[in-house]
């Protein structure tokens, strides 16, 4: 994409990288200090994220002086506020449709389907990425989880498909669900950030996308990298 769009491709240097590291000195602890505090239990994700504002707040207004308390904050909670109320709006639209699916138990329907069409592990896993991309564009994540999982845990055990690599192929699923036309979240928060119609940013994500199915592909047909890490630890 960079070469059809002519970006500039400046050549690697080793100085160019030291510098950024140190213009980044002060953001590159962030996701050290939010997995800490989460898998610490000194907070929660969502207490992580509020404290992850906090010290970037901090850095801004001290550290940088990008930010004024009084002139630059309230205009800044404006605009997240507008790009949060169109979110919330497009998240209640999906709760309710989530509802409805789980109301009139489609995915418990679909799956019954499923079971009639699968006859071995290949094309359990084929259907089952086709199900939970599906699931991704229709789901929020969560619901999914509680909804779905349930579901997909007995056949998978029927195929022998591995619990962790079950997880890790549902998640993955799920997230590019998030990123897939026409009613990925993904798409529509960054329609909503960037001012561009939804439609133009659906052809601008097809080749990430694909790039994305491949990457699922490799985690679903090759359980040996997901596995590789729990298996060094169980040893």
């Amino acid at each position: 994409m960079g070469k059809k769009w002519r970006l500039e491709r400046p050549p690697f240097s080793f100085v160019q990288l030291l510098s950024a590291l140190r213009e980044a000195a002060w953001e590159l602890p962030i996701p050290l200090f939010i997995l800490a505090g989460i898998y610490s239990g000194f907070a929660t994700a969502t207490e992580a994220a509020a404290l992850t504002v906090v010290y970037v707040l901090l850095i801004k207004t001290l550290v940088f002086h990008e930010i004024r308390l009084r002139g630059d904050v309230p205009r800044i909670m404006r605009e997240s506020m507008k790009m949060v109320g169109s979110i919330m709006i497009i998240l209640g639209a999906a709760l309710g449709f989530t509802n409805y699916l789980i109301d009139a138990f489609i995915p418990m329907k679909i799956l019954k389907a499923m079971e009639g069409i699968i006859h071995t592990r290949l094309v359990f896993l084929l259907v089952l990425n086709f199900f939970l991309i599906l699931v991704g564009c229709m789901m929020d994540i969560f619901s999914a989880i509680l909804v779905v999982v349930p579901l997909i845990v007995p056949l998978a055990a029927r195929f022998g498909v591995d619990p962790v690599h079950l997880g890790i192929i549902f998640l993955a699923n799920l997230c590019i669900g998030y990123n897939t036309p026409p009613v990925g979240l993904n798409l529509f928060i960054a329609s909503s950030r960037f001012e561009r119609p939804i439609v133009q940013l659906y052809r601008a994500t097809l080749p990430f996308l694909l790039l994305l199915l491949v990457t699922l592909m490799l985690i679903t047909y090759w359980p040996s990298l997901s596995l590789f890490l729990p298996g060094l630890m169980k040893s």
